[in-house]
């Protein structure tokens, strides 16, 4: 398969060498945003790994190019829909995933069932905490925000999420940290004036993330509009 690697940092290193341990070919590689669908015409299949402020553009290139893309950037949702219906009128196709390790959706299942769970125990207040390198620009991280439409849509008591430590009503706090290169960790946690209770995803490495969206580019070649890591998931039983 022939693959673009749309941002060429760490991560775009990283799934350049699994990649090509698994036998594919990489024929465009490059920190540089898309400003012509010609140069990733002879991809089978893009990966976008960039910033918020360069992904949009690039998944609409990719689109115009009729090449398939994984991306794996956050922050640029409040231009899902936008960007969605663009995709689909040019008959593009799109794999959009705030965390493509494996453990961290499984970790997201984990989540919806405690959630539910703990619905019915209103002495349990829930709060959570991520930990991310201090390069990454937006906070709450996607996988926090993923994580928090997960616990709301399973418990009553929450109908939204805040950036803080505050307790607000029907709000779930969310603590942001930046430190040093730490690839991620998500906490949840319930707690109540007799005991508390936890679960915790914590990624080693950037390896996990970029084998999840290698072999998303490597099942996505067929399928059309767009798709998610519970679609890639459901045909990997």
């Amino acid at each position: 398969m022939n693959i673009a690697i749309i941002g060429y940092g760490k991560m775009g290193k990283t799934i350049e060498g699994i990649a090509r341990e698994r036998g594919h070919n990489i024929v465009y590689a490059s920190n540089d945003s898309l400003t012509s669908a010609s140069v990733i015409k002879t991809a089978d299949v893009a990966i976008e790994f960039t910033q918020p402020d360069a992904a949009v553009d690039n998944i609409l290139v990719c689109a115009e190019a009729g090449v398939p893309v994984v991306c794996g950037t956050t922050g640029w949702l409040d231009r899902w829909d936008i960007v969605t219906r663009e995709v689909k009128k040019m008959h593009g196709t799109l794999f959009y995933a705030s965390n493509f390790s494996l453990g961290v959706n499984l970790f997201f299942k984990l989540n919806k069932q405690l959630a539910a769970l703990m619905a019915t125990h209103d002495a349990y207040a829930a709060r959570m905490t991520e930990i991310h390198h201090v390069h990454k620009k937006d906070a709450p991280s996607g996988t926090a925000i993923t994580l928090a439409e997960g616990l709301i849509e399973n418990h009553p008591v929450y109908s939204k999420w805040h950036l803080g430590e505050d307790d607000q009503t029907g709000s779930l706090p969310i603590k942001d940290i930046r430190e040093g290169e730490v690839p991620g960790t998500h906490s949840i946690r319930y707690t109540s004036n007799q005991d508390a209770i936890e679960i915790t995803h914590e990624a080693f490495g950037r390896e996990g993330f970029a084998l999840g969206a290698v072999i998303a580019a490597e099942w996505l070649p067929g399928q059309f509009g767009i798709v998610g890591m519970d679609d890639l998931l459901d045909t990997h039983k």
